[in-house]
């Protein structure tokens, strides 16, 4: 993705573009996957922890990102789909695993209604599934 388009999706959601803003969506958008902070240092070295978290903070303030916590407790941030307003309970589900440490998004799989008794409102829901990915999985069976 080049430096014109990222800019455009920035400013789309009301972002002005930064050199750090677009490096951090630039990588979002190669890794294709959910990334925790740690994630984006490991891959960011040339920016420090806290510059990266205030852009994705910044991210999902301006719903460009949104976040959930994996099955250890950690936070994972993942690019919104849609150009609109980011449904932050968008109700997919994500899959942690516990081999290699990697988490998915898996939109396609269908999730059970949950009705929550009178009086109970909800402002987010996580599904997190743990286990082994396909590959992981692979390396287990031999």
């Amino acid at each position: 993705m080049n430096t014109t388009e990222t800019t455009r999706r920035l400013e789309l959601k009301g972002i002005k573009a930064t050199a750090n803003r677009i490096l951090v969506y630039r990588e979002l958008v190669a890794k294709g996957c959910p990334l925790s902070l740690a994630d984006m240092e490991d891959i960011m070295p040339q920016m420090d922890k806290s510059s990266i978290f205030r852009v994705l903070t910044l991210f999902q303030e301006h719903d460009v990102v949104h976040s959930f916590t994996d099955g250890r407790g950690v936070v994972h941030y993942e690019l919104c789909h849609d150009d609109g307003q980011c449904h932050h309970d968008d109700g997919h589900l994500h899959f942690y695993c516990e081999s290699c440490q990697r988490s998915f998004c898996l939109d396609d799989v269908p999730l059970p209604e949950i009705v929550l008794p009178e009086g109970f409102v909800p402002h987010s829901v996580s599904f997190v599934v743990k286990g082994n990915c396909p590959d992981c999985y692979k390396k287990i069976e031999r």
